[in-house]
């Protein structure tokens, strides 16, 4: 293949632009064969360089004094004591599962998973934020179903934990979901492995499985918008197996024991290219590969296919010299495949060898660290006018009911119930809470996790939007009383080459950027996904902007952690935190008004870490009872998800100044709904700490009583808010 005739079409078809081309013949100094050019596009693509967005990614807080590793590895690390650290990301696998659901969710998962323990780290969870087109499209039962049970089967077969996540429907994805797969791990902080290589002449080794050729170009697929032949590409999707990922994390956690590895990367997107590129360019060296001594599960495979291949669940590493045989016992002990296929060179070159010829001589610089970079244009997303005054549509209470059976608040126990959140047997706060909590094994401390954004605030106002994504992950790991430390990300938008939708990301990232330095939330770890938009028929255009958020924090002892249910009658309900009645880009709008409209509620930093730092010092003196951050749908439905946890009522009493059905639904943010028996004292210590504070009734009972509506039992609103799912998925067409 390598002396295939290079054509513009040929050129074309590997998503490089003639300008690029022309950058790779000024790089070579001479025309590249097809597999070199095959190497180029896959390292050029967006999903591996970032071309697009690096130079705004440079403009992300990254640094605080818990931080031991931030962007730029497989994951980011922060210190949580006592020796060990947390090692965390999150990645996109949005166009591999809208085109094979089950698989493209199989292997996020497998992905993500080992983006964690190549550096060293026992994965202990897993979480997803998902994001679906409309409930009654004709693809989107059978891509829910495929999805969910890609992330259960994968993640249930490994043996981590799926402890949370987030599922959202909007018709803007009806054309190109989103699946974005994250994953925590605990290691010691004197054990954390990095992927730099060094050490010139030291043995590269491939393990794991096989090379097939399954996944080929998946990388380069990943990079553009999906046109009408978006089914045809399922053979760029990859195929994974938990079982052999299983053993390949006990394997490497062994080997990682000793101090035979001097680096290591995981084969994901563009497979043996990229782990191969990224290990010696980072380590400033060159790197020399004989594929025939690749190990392939098909016969006849070319360089090119092997070097594009993103079959799963391999790993490439650097040794010391001399340990390649205690290494491949201990592989071939767990029934892996292990060869070593090349070494360190000094060349600053990858060169390829098969068959007896050099069918690869490429410098590194180009492919790595002086890939294509691009300021695209961008335009700021234009203000929207104030919503003005919205009137009511018809009860409070009829609206609440209608509102918990919806697409966006419905219980999402469906989904979870097929993830086993328990295995580990570290679990201690599980699916359905603000954030979810592990046990840091063996110890009385434990992480909080959540994913959390808000598109519809994002394309309303993306500086705001990007605010509220981390405010609201920050608020999350507060409302179960942990310490926040630090942010992953999966920033998913849609063609970048379009001014409004470079825009949008700009926009993000720059309130997400202030976010996290008013919260102290760095960012260690993340993923960029664009082209995130669909010509194919039946399919919306772009997404809506959805910077994904998955937050981190620390418990010092979990026995103290805050739950959200009611936990006793008669007990005092307060809100901590100003209460307007905004209801711009609310759901209550969408559902119950028809509209989407407005700006997005504004997002007060400073009242944020006020409000957060309050509430989380009440959780850590005992002084509530039930804690629940007030967020999508707004203060009464926070009280209702409350009570429907607790299997109690409340009796409200709401703010007369206010419109009724803007206090029950507006979603002001730096919101908390907290209980307690000495509801006084809250209140008093609120008012001391300069803190906003409102009584607004007590637990009791079994409805929602709000003075001015309709009283509504909990059983009526458990049967809505319980059967969207089920109903939705109960067809056998699912499938």
């Amino acid at each position: 293949m390598t002396d295939i005739a290079i054509t513009p079409e040929i050129v074309a078809e590997h998503g490089l632009t003639p300008d690029e081309y022309q950058v790779i013949l000024s790089s070579l100094g001479r025309e590249p064969n097809l597999t070199e050019l095959g190497i180029f596009s896959v390292m050029w693509s967006e999903h591996c360089s970032y071309k697009s967005s690096r130079i705004h990614l440079g403009k992300l807080p990254t640094e605080a004094p818990w931080v031991i590793q931030g962007p730029g590895e497989n994951a980011g690390v922060i210190d949580i004591g006592d020796g060990q650290a947390a090692i965390f990301k999150m990645e996109s696998h949005n166009h591999p599962s809208y085109i094979e659901p089950y698989q493209g969710a199989a292997t996020g998962v497998g992905g993500i998973l080992r983006d964690v323990f190549t550096m060293g780290a026992r994965p202990v969870a897993n979480m997803n934020a998902l994001r679906f087109g409309r409930p009654d499209h004709p693809k989107m039962r059978h891509l829910i179903a495929g999805v969910v049970h890609g992330i259960g089967g994968y993640g249930n077969c490994v043996g981590v934990p799926t402890v949370g996540g987030e599922v959202n429907f909007h018709p803007a994805y009806d054309g190109n979901i989103l699946v974005n797969a994250m994953t925590v791990g605990i290691a010691d902080t004197d054990k954390i492995f990095y992927s730099a290589a060094s050490g010139i002449g030291n043995p590269i080794v491939y393990v794991g499985s096989k090379t097939g050729r399954d996944g080929i170009h998946g990388a380069t697929m990943a990079s553009a918008d999906f046109g009408e032949d978006s089914e045809a590409k399922r053979p760029t999707v990859q195929v994974g197996d938990p079982f052999t990922e299983k053993l390949l994390i006990e394997a490497c956690l062994e080997l990682m024991a000793s101090d035979a590895i001097v680096a290591i990367q995981d084969m994901g997107a563009a497979g043996l290219t990229s782990s191969s590129v990224e290990m010696a360019s980072k380590g400033g060296v060159g790197i020399e590969l004989d594929m025939d001594a690749v190990p392939c599960r098909e016969t006849g495979m070319t360089a090119y296919e092997m070097m594009l291949s993103e079959s799963q669940e391999r790993m490439l590493m650097v040794l010391k010299p001399g340990r390649e045989a205690e290494a491949e016992a201990i592989f071939h002990k767990w029934e892996l495949d292990f060869a070593v296929i090349g070494r360190v060179t000094d060349t600053g070159h990858m060169v390829l060898r098969h068959k007896g010829e050099i069918v690869c001589d490429i410098p590194l610089g180009p492919l790595a660290d002086n890939a294509p970079k691009y300021d695209r244009p961008h335009v700021p997303t234009p203000k929207r006018a104030p919503l003005g005054e919205v009137p009511a549509k018809g009860d409070v209470g009829d609206n609440l009911v209608a509102m918990m059976g919806s697409p966006d608040l419905a219980s999402r126990r469906w989904v979870w119930e097929q993830y086993d959140h328990m295995v580990g047997a570290d679990t201690v706060q599980r699916p359905g809470g603000d954030a979810a909590v592990v046990r840091v094994h063996d110890t009385k401390k434990a992480l909080a996790i959540s994913t959390d954004c808000t598109p519809r605030y994002c394309f309303a106002d993306p500086v705001e939007g990007g605010k509220q994504a981390i405010a609201e992950a920050w608020r999350n790991i507060t409302a179960v009383g942990a310490t926040p430390l630090a942010v992953t990300n999966c920033l998913n938008f849609a063609n970048p080459q379009r001014p409004d939708i470079m825009g949008q990301f700009v926009g993000c990232l720059e309130g997400m950027g202030a976010a996290c330095i008013a919260l102290d939330f760095p960012i260690v770890s993340g993923n960029v996904s664009l082209y995130n938009e669909s010509k194919a028929t039946g399919g919306g255009s772009a997404i809506l902007p959805t910077p994904a958020i998955g937050g981190v924090g620390l418990l010092a002892d979990y026995r103290k952690m805050a739950t959200l249910g009611f936990k006793a009658a008669d007990e005092t309900i307060l809100v901590i935190g100003e209460t307007r009645g905004h209801l711009g880009q609310s759901i209550w709008l969408r559902e119950i008004a028809g509209q989407e409209d407005g700006p997005p509620p504004p997002v007060d930093l400073a009242g944020e870490r006020r409000n957060g730092d309050f509430v989380r010092s009440l959780i850590a003196d005992g002084k509530v009872s039930a804690v629940h951050d007030c967020a999508d749908g707004g203060l009464l439905v926070a009280v209702t998800e409350m009570a429907l946890a607790g299997n109690i009522g409340a009796i409200l009493e709401p703010d007369a100044g206010i419109p009724l059905h803007a206090w029950a639904f507006g979603e002001d943010q730096a919101r908390y709904v907290v209980t307690s028996a000495n509801g006084a004292d809250i209140a008093e210590a609120a008012r001391a700490a300069g803190v906003p504070v409102a009584v607004i009734g007590r637990t009791g009972g079994d409805s929602i009583a709000l003075a001015g509506a309709r009283s509504v039992s909990l059983s009526a609103i458990r049967e809505a808010h319980e059967s969207f799912f089920p109903g939705l998925m109960s067809s056998e067409t699912a499938l």
